[in-house]
């Protein structure tokens, strides 16, 4: 089958991997152009490093390199384990295997329906237009089956922006951000008044009902300062969680957008961490699934090495990974939020790679997942 992807002409072609069937373009593409469905193209496999008995020569030539999703994890031994044919043009065909993939995922759908999931949006799939648009898809499908989306988000790069605009420098301190007055006042200008709006547009306009609040709406998040706050500024942590104003809203069907700023007793705003928020909300509604999309595989035990993701994981392994140095840097943050809404009875939290296109879809559907599944 010949698409037309961003000016390119590509043969689709479908991969078949340990008995399950994947997707990619027989031509090269450019990372932009060619987002596969469940690995990151930005490895390329030559067509004779592919499969010993596929024949580049009718294809293209022998030079030609081809994206390979289903080996973007594997090692380079289980190459030659891959079949690659083409798809079959009869329609017939193609219909059966889109009710193949449909009746694949009852079970999951089953597990989840009437269940609420948080999810924590961030980091490339904030910044790129295709992978928001993938998203805001994921999330009005879920809506629509019956499971209750909760979509908790940052903006890092909109407030570097804005207040680039006003003549602000922004100011880090370990990867958390400085934020005085004027930092703080357009911090909450940029997450409720236009990232947040604008995420609640998209979602409507794709078909679902999103209400967007803040942490400071109906007493949701009360705030305190951070133990640093003489070196960070306005940067807060969670002290109260009320989910009051939440309930009707998934009870009903909505999709609750919710910006990761909240008040204290006092009335003064803060900064507050989106993970560290998505994971206290999950903990107060009683979720079935937290789910932190990030710019990285996962948690992997050679942070270099993005075959070496682990699948899942409990909590005591990721202790373990802790004091074994394999969890570092930002990452601990992330496990940390994880561990502590398990700890508050949320059934699994899962680290994902959001730089993957529907990769909600394929963690909450899928045995495959999208990134790492940490459990109690």
């Amino acid at each position: 089958m010949k698409v037309e992807m961003m000016g390119h002409k590509v043969e689709i072609y479908r991969v078949k991997r340990n008995n399950r069937e994947e997707m990619f373009a027989s031509k090269t593409v450019g990372v932009s152009s060619y987002l596969p469905v469940h690995q990151k193209p930005q490895i390329f496999f030559d067509y004779n490093l592919v499969s010993s008995s596929f024949d580049p020569a009718s294809h293209g030539g022998a030079k030609s390199r081809h994206s390979l999703p289903c080996l973007q994890s594997a090692p380079r031994t289980t190459e030659a384990s891959c079949q690659v044919y083409p798809i079959e043009k009869n329609p017939a065909t193609r219909a059966q295997t889109r009710v193949d993939i449909l009746a694949e995922s009852l079970p999951y759908l089953q597990k989840f329906r009437g269940k609420t999931i948080v999810v924590k949006y961030g980091g490339a799939a904030m910044k790129s237009q295709s992978l928001q648009a993938s998203v805001i898809n994921d999330l009005v499908l879920l809506s629509c089956v019956g499971i209750r989306p909760v979509f908790v988000h940052g903006g890092g790069p909109e407030i570097n922006l804005w207040l680039e605009k006003i003549g602000l420098k922004p100011d880090f301190l370990n990867g958390l951000r400085v934020t005085d007055s004027s930092t703080m006042e357009i911090v909450t200008m940029v997450l409720v008044g236009k990232v947040n709006k604008t995420l609640v547009s998209l979602i409507n306009k794709a078909g679902a009902t999103a209400v967007g609040l803040s942490g400071m709406d109906g007493r949701l998040l009360t705030a305190r300062p951070s133990p640093k706050a003489a070196q960070l500024g306005f940067v807060g942590e969670v002290a109260v969680v009320d989910p009051t104003i939440l309930r009707p809203l998934v009870a009903n069907g909505h999709i609750p957008v919710i910006a990761s700023v909240a008040a204290d007793i006092n009335g003064q705003s803060y900064n507050i961490n989106a993970d560290t928020v998505a994971g206290e909300l999950a903990a107060a509604l009683g979720a079935e699934k937290l789910i932190l999309l990030t710019d990285v595989a996962g948690i992997l035990t050679d942070k270099d090495d993005p075959s070496t993701l682990v699948k899942e994981i409990d909590i005591a392994g990721v202790k373990r990974m802790v004091e074994e140095g394999k969890i570092a840097g930002g990452m601990i943050p992330k496990v940390n939020c994880c561990v502590r809404s398990l700890a508050q009875g949320v059934k699994t939290a899962s680290i994902i790679d959001g730089r993957v296109q529907h990769s909600l879809l394929l963690e909450i559907l899928t045995d495959e997942g999208a990134g790492t599944m940490i459990s109690g």
